[in-house]
């Protein structure tokens, strides 16, 4: 026997002690689940994401009364938009009719204690695809323009906050638009509104199943003038500094596992909550690796968010919610 007066496997030799030293928490009030809603009254699987469906209005309902016995209580609403309605200035985005506040409506007359958030963006609705008003020159260039797209998102804001929403999310990364949107808010006396900012949102590659649920990819070019560069961390803080001083509640970093360091810097340097977005592409790669038969999904799945609850997000969004949330449920 070596003498070996401090010996750290004590602490975990047992269930009861792991559980009385654990220092980071995973449940169900954690998560946050992105729900896609569309026009009619069918409920369509998503073929680039596996487990998940663009719902119809009554389908949403439903589908919410469930997450609610889960102990899920926070839905982000995405719109899917027929072709027909989509425009380069993107109207249909803050039309009072038309499909996110008639979600909103809908679940809030059904399930009043649901916590609803929706998406402020112009991708779904714009015929260009892209976050913000592009505007094509004569050369064969093209710009997104600033402050005209954040006239538009405050118009779609003051649209989902009248309807009902809890918390607007603009994930659009304009500059400044935190700041226009809460102006907005706040003179229509919708100062009780939260704003979650998409505050360190990546240029990544790994939304492409979203953007196929919602068949909204670009036309032409890319989103790299307006999304971050992967590459950086500093700048992070630097759009946080920005969202705080703007009045955003809430931050978020998107994608959530590769940028644990991202979400663990802006952990540390401020105290507003931290959000993190596990993506499309990420829930996909565990979701295909757990079918080819070579990871365990119940526990990958778990082991991720939870590393993401340790780098100090506080909620999180993940297509994998409701599943996780049975999981934590029969531990």
């Amino acid at each position: 026997m070596f003498h070996l007066p401090i010996r750290p496997r004590r602490n975990r030799k047992s269930e009861g002690i792991r559980g009385l030293i654990r220092e980071t928490s995973l449940s169900a009030a954690n998560l946050i689940y992105p729900m896609f809603v569309q026009e009619g009254t069918e409920n369509t699987p998503i073929p680039s994401l596996p487990g998940c469906t663009r719902w119809s209005v009554a389908g949403l309902v439903e589908e919410c009364r469930r997450l609610i016995d889960l102990g899920i209580t926070t839905v982000d609403l995405f719109a899917v938009v027929p072709d027909d309605k989509k425009t380069p200035t993107a109207d249909e985005a803050w039309n009072p009719d038309g499909i996110i506040p008639q979600a909103i409506n809908a679940l809030k007359n059904a399930l009043p204690d649901i916590t609803i958030m929706t998406d402020v963006a112009l991708d779904p609705f714009n015929s260009d695809g892209h976050d913000g008003i592009v505007e094509f020159r004569p050369d064969g260039t093209y710009e997104i323009l600033n402050d005209e797209t954040i006239e538009i998102l405050c118009r779609q804001a003051l649209c989902h906050a009248d309807a009902g929403a809890d918390i607007i999310s603009p994930s659009d990364m304009m500059d400044g638009r935190v700041a226009a949107i809460r102006a907005t808010l706040d003179s229509e006396a919708l100062d009780n509104v939260s704003i979650l900012a998409y505050t360190a949102k990546y240029a990544s590659a790994l939304y492409g199943p979203f953007r196929g649920a919602l068949e909204s990819s670009p036309k032409a070019g890319d989103k790299k003038t307006y999304q971050m560069d992967p590459a950086n961390i500093r700048e992070a803080l630097r759009e946080a500094e920005l969202d705080i001083n703007e009045g955003a509640d809430m931050l978020m970093v998107k994608p959530a596992t590769l940028y644990l360091d991202v979400i663990a810097a802006m952990r540390s340097h401020c105290n507003l909550p931290i959000a993190a977005y596990h993506v499309s592409g990420e829930y996909l790669m565990l979701k295909s690796a757990a079918a080819s038969g070579w990871i365990d999904e119940r526990s990958a799945t778990l082991e991720t968010l939870l590393s993401i609850r340790r780098a100090g997000a506080d909620m999180i969004l993940t297509y994998a919610a409701p599943q996780a949330a049975q999981w934590l449920r029969e531990q």
